[in-house]
């Protein structure tokens, strides 16, 4: 057996060394060929330092957040480059001017999405419709999105979701308080907040889309179907930001490094399964006649799309596909600027002690903030601004692909290269922003007091802009302002330790903080207030 083995190992390296020739020789001959075709056509910088085959990946393989490691390249090549992430060829922008050009004059020609290995195995085959290629169907389940869950009136439509849930979340954090206190005693407790904040927003999602809530189960059952939910959508997350060896070298992504996208396929199995519940058990209380109205965003989809036909999907792949996708679009960019905020407050006490003079001033404490508040609370609603400018969910935005050639900043651009914005880098310009990395929300009030977050202003796009922009705007921000608000003013926050909040970016498809966020609370409302 082992003279049987040794035999064979020149065999498999030989054969193994031929591949990797074959690959060499292959990606070459391609390099060759497209600069072959688009000889005399001036074409970006590329970065330097990039390696055969691999191209620069080797450059994002440490500590530092790849929307930094590219801001500095930025620094060195300018605000227009191109990178390699393995044979891909990726378009780096990162200034406000170059993004209005791509996103005004070129918008339709940056609408696609690339195919990624994370999108073939939890998408639907891109029924999702934040994968999905440009076309027919895209445009219409996003319109179907926007009308049934997004618009302004049916935001205002879901207020009292919000309400509920917020309101059940200060009274969950007083009775924490209450609980871990010493007795007698009116003192702060410590309490981590990623995961409090992280479960209130998973709650309003879905709540909205299928019905249910998790974080408070009243039966050993139920906590065990809320920890693997959680888990599932987490896992699932995770994924979602994941970039594989197969994405950047597709030719061997049969070699699955690290067994990742096994893990993928295994997460995605179990997501779809439990979405796949979710939807039988409304189709069942519909057959029955249980579901009188529109109860949730499952069961207005159940009725748009009955009889429907839109192309390739059948409707229950489509409401499974659109479902998961509100609900990974909701949870963590609506929890992620939370969680900056307070830390950036937590760090600023100055700041923090206007936010909270402002909100007794405006709204006192023999009530508890409502919705209407939001509009008078100009301070807040800046607060939130410079968090999304400083700490954007999407630094580096979803991957975009150049669907046809076109000109951006006087450089020809190839069909098929992947566009990467910047935001980050563009929101921390001092062009635009004196003293860029200071947290001064007083901008929004006073120099930048015009500028919004809807896409329209490009040295600030947190959600985006164009066509393929977040259609979750309007739901987002008020969700965010109308939570900070209440939790400033329902409790006393401060710093349990001498040091400052750590404020480490982790890698992923949103910019979640790295470390726990432990904060010591301690009520500023009389106990009544907390419901």
């Amino acid at each position: 057996m082992i003279v049987a083995k040794m035999d064979s190992l020149p065999y498999s390296n030989s054969i193994a060394a031929g591949l990797f020739t074959v690959i060499i020789v292959f990606y070459y001959l391609s390099r060759r060929w497209r600069a072959a075709n688009h000889k005399g056509k001036l074409s970006p910088p590329e970065a330097k330092g990039g390696w055969p085959i691999f191209g620069h990946l080797h450059l994002f393989g440490g500590p530092t957040p790849p929307h930094i490691t590219l801001g500095a390249m930025a620094d060195k090549y300018g605000p227009i480059f191109t990178i390699r992430l393995g044979v891909q060829q990726s378009l780096v922008i990162s200034s406000s001017e170059i993004a209005k050009e791509c996103y005004t004059t070129n918008d339709l020609s940056i609408l696609g999405r690339p195919e990624m290995v994370v999108a073939d195995h939890v998408t639907y085959n891109y029924a999702m419709f934040a994968f999905a290629p440009p076309g027919p169907y895209w445009r219409e389940i996003r319109k179907i999105v926007t009308l049934e869950m997004l618009s302004v009136r049916k935001v205002e439509l879901l207020k009292h979701i919000r309400v509920s849930e917020v309101a059940t979340f200060l009274k969950e954090l007083h009775e924490l308080w209450s609980t871990k206190k010493k007795d007698g005693s009116k003192d702060g407790v410590v309490v981590e907040l990623k995961e409090v904040f992280a479960d209130l927003m998973l709650n309003v999602i879905l709540t909205m889309v299928t019905g249910k809530r998790y974080s408070v189960a009243a039966t050993a059952d139920e906590k065990k179907e809320a920890r693997r939910v959680q888990t599932a959508l987490r896992e699932f997350f995770d994924y979602l930001g994941m970039f594989l060896v197969g994405d950047a070298v597709p030719y061997l992504r049969w070699l699955d490094w690290g067994g990742h996208e096994k893990a993928m396929k295994k997460s995605a199995t179990e997501m779809h399964a439990i979405i796949a519940e979710w939807l039988e058990e409304h189709k069942q209380r519909r057959a029955k006649g249980d579901a009188k109205g529109e109860k949730d965003f499952i069961d207005a989809l159940l009725s748009v799309l009955d009889g429907a036909d839109l192309g390739s999907f059948d409707a229950d792949t489509i409401t499974k596909a659109t479902s998961l996708n509100i609900i990974a679009g909701g949870g963590d960019t609506t929890m992620v600027p939370l969680i900056w905020a307070i830390s950036l407050l937590v760090n600023n006490p100055q700041v923090l002690k206007k936010a909270v003079n402002e909100l007794d001033t405006k709204i006192g404490k023999q009530r508890v903030v409502s919705e209407e508040d939001i509009s008078n609370l100009v301070y807040i609603q800046a607060i939130v601004k410079e968090t999304l400018r400083l700490y954007p969910v999407g630094p580096l935005s979803g991957p975009r692909l150049f669907t046809e050639d076109c000109t951006i900043a006087g450089y020809h651009i190839r069909k098929g290269t992947r566009l990467i914005p910047n935001f980050w880098k563009i929101q921390t310009d001092p062009k635009n922003w004196p003293e860029p990395f200071e947290f001064k929300p007083e901008r929004f009030l006073t120099t930048h007091k015009d500028v919004d977050l809807k896409g329209r202003h490009f040295q600030f796009l947190p959600f985006s802009s164009g066509r393929r922009s977040c259609p979750g705007l309007t739901f987002g921000l008020q969700l965010v302002q109308f939570t900070l608000a209440s939790f400033l003013h329902a409790f006393e926050i401060s710093n349990p330790s001498s040091a400052p909040i750590d404020m480490t970016e982790s890698f992923g498809i949103t910019n979640v903080k790295a470390t726990p966020l432990n904060v010591l609370i301690k009520p500023r409302l009389s106990s009544e207030l907390y419901g």
